[in-house]
């Protein structure tokens, strides 16, 4: 249905397509992968005009077509759900997806009409939208269901998916799939940008892998293996494990004791008590939206208790300040970078320093010492192998999983005595996820506590040393991850 021959795109001195091809088979469900940096969102936001292309044609069921803007791309058939989300939260799901293809005249919207027509689609695909809902009170999956139908709606006959499982639950990723299957059995394209291996063997017919910005192979899916893929996008061998040693925990340097937190409906967290010692991990297991958020934040100094208390180092802590928490030597990388983590308009030099800015040698006297910032950008680009290695581009340049070794390398860098880690690896390709865990176990290893919360539950049990399973705001147990099975842990979690 959809031919890109011999595409090339640069931006400034990078090349982010070097003459790539591609070709995706009507009613197929083709995947997308490769490193972060890669290419591979580049090339399908050329196919939905986003970007135009330098050199190279576009066909579209076997004839050659001109895709300027999304309009052009919309017009031919062909929808896109970005990895972060475009929806105005304080509308309806409805009033998200006519938005810009609006029925009636602009005095006579009839909204009523697009209601029962939301309503028919999402029954059709039994995604259960209610289009009268607020996006605001949904849930992610709910939200990414909402993008899906706003495509359909615009008749769309083939569908880009950029990351579209980076933030769901498991349960969500399975619905999601069932989602997926029925799209193809009435005959839609879909076209899945993704770095979850097993994922593209569970749901792909075709896989296209790019590296450094170029088409390194097509294969079927039947006809390939996780570990032959993740050759193809690094170019040598990955390790699909997590190796480590047995931890050897020493003081104890977090202590939570009966935590109560309220989220925006009412109380998040509720009661919970737990620690972390120096050279351990502890994960936290959990369907998300059961507390994970609000307990981090308020550990991190971005939200208030309301009951309970927070000892660090033997210290009282609660209610604290996010500065004042990071000057004692807790580090946070959050799990929305781009609230929490980056102003993504300023540099990778001032990104770097966020948190010490107005500390020395950063900061000397009122002055910014440019000389420290920029050693300090370029060991963290270096060491954390940011792509592509501009300090001076914006944050917002760069791909997902770029953006997270940048945060990554700026909070290792302040060598903190316990680290609260959300989501480390959502939207990171197969070699920056080896990389990060290795990263983490390091930290442990050199006498830091670390706190970490993963929706994925294979990442969250292989890191963990001891882990703490949420459900509904409340440590439900403490199981050990090596003796625990993913299925029991998965009961646990859904209170089944």
């Amino acid at each position: 249905m959809l031919e890109l021959k011999n595409i090339t795109k640069t931006f400034g001195s990078v090349t982010a397509n070097d003459d790539v091809s591609i070709n995706v088979t009507k009613g197929t469900i083709h995947a997308i992968v490769g490193e972060n940096g890669a290419g591979k969102s580049t090339i399908m936001r050329i196919a939905y005009g986003f970007y135009n292309a330098d050199s190279g044609e576009i066909l579209v069921d076997g004839h050659p077509v001109s895709i300027r803007n999304p309009h052009d791309a919309i017009a031919l058939g062909i929808g896109m759900v970005h990895q972060h989300f475009m929806l105005v939260d304080t509308m309806t799901a409805a009033e998200n997806i006519i938005l810009g293809a609006e029925t009636g005249s602009a005095a006579n919207l009839d909204l009523d009409k697009a209601n029962r027509d939301i309503l028919t689609l999402s029954n059709e695909l039994r995604l259960g939208v209610k289009p009268d809902a607020y996006i605001e009170d949904m849930s992610v999956g709910q939200q990414q269901r909402v993008e899906l139908l706003k495509a359909l709606y615009r008749d769309a006959k083939l569908l880009i998916l950029d990351e579209p499982t980076a933030v769901l639950s498991p349960q969500e990723v399975e619905e999601f799939f069932g989602i997926l299957r029925r799209m193809k059995e009435q005959g839609k394209t879909i076209i899945i940008i993704t770095h979850k291996l097993e994922e593209v063997l569970a749901i792909s017919d075709e896989v296209t892998v790019m590296r450094d910005g170029r088409s390194v192979g097509n294969v079927k899916t039947s006809e390939t293996t996780a570990k032959d893929l993740a050759r193809m996008i690094v170019g040598r061998d990955v390790l699909l494990r997590v190796d480590k040693t047995d931890a050897e925990p020493k003081n104890t340097v977090l202590e939570v004791k009966n935590l109560s937190v309220s989220g925006k409906n009412g109380p998040a967290v509720k009661g919970v008590s737990f620690t972390v010692r120096a050279g351990e991990i502890v994960g936290i297991a959990g369907i998300e939206g059961n507390g994970q958020t609000e307990l981090i934040e308020a550990l991190s100094g971005l939200a208030k208790t309301t009951g309970g208390n927070i000892e660090f180092d033997g210290r009282d802590v609660t209610n604290q300040s996010a500065r004042k928490l990071k000057e004692l030597g807790i580090a946070h990388i959050p799990e929305d970078r781009h609230k929490r983590g980056l102003l993504l308009n300023s540099d990778l030099a001032e990104n770097s320093i966020l948190g010490v800015h107005y500390r020395p040698p950063v900061e000397t006297a009122g002055f910014m010492n440019t000389a420290v910032i920029n050693k300090r950008v370029a060991q963290i680009i270096e060491n954390f192998d940011v792509r592509p290695p501009n300090p001076a581009l914006p944050a917002k340049a760069l791909s997902g999983g770029n953006q997270q070794k940048l945060i990554i390398g700026r909070e290792f860098d302040l060598k903190p005595k316990l680290l609260l880690v959300s989501q480390p690896t959502r939207g990171v390709d197969i070699g920056a996820i080896e990389f990060i865990h290795r990263k983490l176990i390091e930290l442990r290893d050199a006498g830091s506590a670390v706190l970490l919360v993963s929706a994925e539950l294979e990442e969250v049990t292989a890191l963990a040393d001891r882990l703490l399973v949420i459900r509904e705001g409340e440590i439900v147990a403490e199981v050990n991850p090596k003796t625990t099975s993913v299925e029991e842990i998965g009961l646990m979690m859904t209170g089944g």
